[in-house]
Protein backbone atom coordinates (compact mmCIF):
# COMPACT_ATOMS: atom_id res chain seq x y z
CA UNK A 1 0.00 0.00 0.00
CA UNK A 2 2.88 2.34 0.84
CA UNK A 3 4.43 1.71 -2.60
CA UNK A 4 1.14 2.45 -4.37
CA UNK A 5 0.76 5.72 -2.50
CA UNK A 6 4.34 6.68 -3.42
CA UNK A 7 3.71 5.85 -7.11
CA UNK A 8 0.45 7.81 -7.16
CA UNK A 9 2.04 10.85 -5.50
CA UNK A 10 5.02 10.70 -7.85
CA UNK A 11 2.77 10.57 -10.90
CA UNK A 12 0.69 13.47 -9.58
CA UNK A 13 3.81 15.61 -9.02
CA UNK A 14 4.99 14.86 -12.56
CA UNK A 15 1.63 15.72 -14.15
CA UNK A 16 0.77 18.86 -16.07
CA UNK A 17 -1.95 21.35 -15.23
CA UNK A 18 -4.58 20.59 -17.86
CA UNK A 19 -7.58 22.57 -16.60
CA UNK A 20 -6.68 25.69 -18.64
CA UNK A 21 -10.12 26.75 -19.88
CA UNK A 22 -10.33 27.49 -23.60
CA UNK A 23 -13.97 28.56 -23.43
CA UNK A 24 -13.13 30.63 -20.37
CA UNK A 25 -10.38 32.37 -22.33
CA UNK A 26 -12.88 33.22 -25.04
CA UNK A 27 -15.31 34.69 -22.49
CA UNK A 28 -12.49 36.60 -20.79
CA UNK A 29 -11.47 38.02 -24.16
CA UNK A 30 -15.00 39.13 -24.93
CA UNK A 31 -15.20 40.83 -21.54
CA UNK A 32 -11.95 42.70 -22.23
CA UNK A 33 -13.15 43.83 -25.67
CA UNK A 34 -16.33 45.21 -24.12
CA UNK A 35 -14.33 47.00 -21.43
CA UNK A 36 -11.91 48.44 -24.00
CA UNK A 37 -14.84 49.76 -26.03
CA UNK A 38 -16.44 51.36 -22.97
CA UNK A 39 -13.38 52.97 -21.34
CA UNK A 40 -11.40 54.23 -24.32
CA UNK A 41 -7.77 55.35 -24.19
CA UNK A 42 -5.88 55.23 -20.88
CA UNK A 43 -6.43 58.27 -18.72
CA UNK A 44 -5.39 59.27 -15.26
CA UNK A 45 -8.96 58.81 -14.07
CA UNK A 46 -10.54 56.71 -11.38
CA UNK A 47 -13.23 55.60 -13.87
CA UNK A 48 -10.69 54.16 -16.34
CA UNK A 49 -8.82 52.31 -13.60
CA UNK A 50 -11.97 51.09 -11.84
CA UNK A 51 -13.54 49.67 -14.99
CA UNK A 52 -10.39 47.74 -15.91
CA UNK A 53 -10.03 46.45 -12.34
CA UNK A 54 -13.67 45.34 -12.37
CA UNK A 55 -13.02 43.57 -15.67
CA UNK A 56 -10.01 41.87 -14.06
CA UNK A 57 -12.24 40.53 -11.28
CA UNK A 58 -14.79 39.38 -13.86
CA UNK A 59 -12.05 37.66 -15.88
CA UNK A 60 -10.63 35.94 -12.79
CA UNK A 61 -14.11 34.72 -11.86
CA UNK A 62 -14.67 33.40 -15.38
CA UNK A 63 -11.28 31.65 -15.30
CA UNK A 64 -11.97 30.03 -11.94
CA UNK A 65 -15.50 28.87 -12.79
CA UNK A 66 -14.50 27.48 -16.19
CA UNK A 67 -11.45 25.71 -14.71
CA UNK A 68 -13.68 24.03 -12.14
CA UNK A 69 -16.18 23.09 -14.85
CA UNK A 70 -13.48 21.67 -17.14
CA UNK A 71 -11.87 19.67 -14.33
CA UNK A 72 -15.24 18.19 -13.34
CA UNK A 73 -16.11 17.36 -16.95
CA UNK A 74 -12.74 15.62 -17.41
CA UNK A 75 -13.19 13.81 -14.11
CA UNK A 76 -9.97 15.14 -12.63
CA UNK A 77 -9.69 16.83 -9.26
CA UNK A 78 -8.73 20.49 -9.38
CA UNK A 79 -6.77 20.58 -6.13
CA UNK A 80 -3.71 18.57 -7.14
CA UNK A 81 0.04 19.09 -7.07
CA UNK A 82 0.08 20.32 -10.70
CA UNK A 83 -2.60 22.91 -9.85
CA UNK A 84 -0.63 24.13 -6.85
CA UNK A 85 2.55 24.39 -8.93
CA UNK A 86 0.66 26.27 -11.65
CA UNK A 87 -0.74 28.72 -9.08
CA UNK A 88 2.65 29.20 -7.41
CA UNK A 89 4.20 30.04 -10.79
CA UNK A 90 1.29 32.13 -12.11
CA UNK A 91 0.46 34.30 -9.10
CA UNK A 92 3.75 36.11 -8.28
CA UNK A 93 3.76 38.20 -11.49
CA UNK A 94 0.12 39.11 -10.82
CA UNK A 95 0.97 40.21 -7.28
CA UNK A 96 3.83 42.28 -8.73
CA UNK A 97 1.35 43.82 -11.18
CA UNK A 98 -0.94 44.74 -8.31
CA UNK A 99 1.89 46.40 -6.41
CA UNK A 100 3.10 48.25 -9.50
CA UNK A 101 -0.43 49.41 -10.26
CA UNK A 102 -0.38 51.32 -6.98
CA UNK A 103 3.04 52.79 -7.79
CA UNK A 104 1.97 53.82 -11.31
CA UNK A 105 -1.22 55.44 -9.98
CA UNK A 106 0.62 57.34 -7.21
CA UNK A 107 3.17 58.66 -9.69
CA UNK A 108 0.73 59.80 -12.36
CA UNK A 109 1.66 56.97 -14.74
CA UNK A 110 -1.79 55.40 -15.03
CA UNK A 111 -1.69 55.75 -18.82
CA UNK A 112 1.30 53.34 -18.81
CA UNK A 113 -0.60 50.59 -17.00
CA UNK A 114 -1.48 48.70 -20.21
CA UNK A 115 2.20 47.87 -20.77
CA UNK A 116 2.67 46.89 -17.13
CA UNK A 117 -0.43 44.71 -17.00
CA UNK A 118 0.20 42.96 -20.32
CA UNK A 119 3.85 42.32 -19.50
CA UNK A 120 3.20 40.91 -16.04
CA UNK A 121 0.08 38.94 -16.94
CA UNK A 122 2.06 37.51 -19.85
CA UNK A 123 4.91 36.61 -17.47
CA UNK A 124 2.41 34.80 -15.24
CA UNK A 125 0.98 32.93 -18.21
CA UNK A 126 4.49 31.93 -19.35
CA UNK A 127 5.60 30.72 -15.91
CA UNK A 128 2.34 28.98 -15.05
CA UNK A 129 2.00 27.71 -18.60
CA UNK A 130 5.39 26.02 -18.38
CA UNK A 131 3.50 23.50 -16.23
CA UNK A 132 0.58 23.21 -18.65
CA UNK A 133 -0.08 22.44 -22.29
CA UNK A 134 2.45 23.79 -24.81
CA UNK A 135 0.30 26.54 -26.27
CA UNK A 136 -0.14 28.38 -22.95
CA UNK A 137 3.46 29.68 -22.64
CA UNK A 138 3.28 30.83 -26.26
CA UNK A 139 0.22 32.91 -25.39
CA UNK A 140 2.16 34.39 -22.48
CA UNK A 141 5.07 35.34 -24.72
CA UNK A 142 2.66 37.08 -27.11
CA UNK A 143 1.15 39.01 -24.18
CA UNK A 144 4.62 40.00 -23.00
CA UNK A 145 5.54 41.22 -26.49
CA UNK A 146 2.39 43.36 -26.54
CA UNK A 147 3.33 44.75 -23.12
CA UNK A 148 6.77 45.77 -24.34
CA UNK A 149 5.23 47.30 -27.48
CA UNK A 150 2.70 49.19 -25.34
CA UNK A 151 5.53 50.76 -23.35
CA UNK A 152 7.26 51.80 -26.60
CA UNK A 153 4.10 53.14 -28.25
CA UNK A 154 2.32 56.43 -27.59
CA UNK A 155 0.15 56.26 -24.46
CA UNK A 156 -2.98 56.95 -26.51
CA UNK A 157 -2.60 53.50 -28.07
CA UNK A 158 -2.79 51.73 -24.71
CA UNK A 159 -6.44 50.82 -25.13
CA UNK A 160 -5.67 49.13 -28.46
CA UNK A 161 -2.97 47.06 -26.78
CA UNK A 162 -5.37 46.10 -23.97
CA UNK A 163 -7.99 45.04 -26.54
CA UNK A 164 -5.39 43.12 -28.56
CA UNK A 165 -3.88 41.28 -25.58
CA UNK A 166 -6.66 40.75 -23.11
CA UNK A 167 -9.28 40.54 -25.88
CA UNK A 168 -8.10 39.22 -29.24
CA UNK A 169 -5.21 37.04 -27.98
CA UNK A 170 -7.37 35.53 -25.22
CA UNK A 171 -10.08 34.71 -27.74
CA UNK A 172 -7.67 33.32 -30.34
CA UNK A 173 -5.74 31.12 -27.94
CA UNK A 174 -9.00 30.20 -26.17
CA UNK A 175 -10.33 28.81 -29.46
CA UNK A 176 -7.15 26.76 -29.98
CA UNK A 177 -7.25 25.44 -26.41
CA UNK A 178 -10.98 24.64 -26.61
CA UNK A 179 -10.55 22.73 -29.89
CA UNK A 180 -7.31 20.90 -29.12
CA UNK A 181 -7.22 20.48 -25.34
CA UNK A 182 -10.70 19.53 -24.26
CA UNK A 183 -12.50 22.84 -23.87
Amino acid sequence: MENLRFIRETMERAGAFTAVPGWGGILMGISALVTAAVVGPPRDSARWLTLWLVDGVIAATIAYLTMVRKARRLGSPLLTAPTRRFALAFLPPLVAGGALTGVFVQNGLMARLPGCWLLLYGAGVVTGGALSVRIVPLMGLCLMALGVAAFAAPVEWGNWFMAAGFGVLQIGFGIVIARNYGG
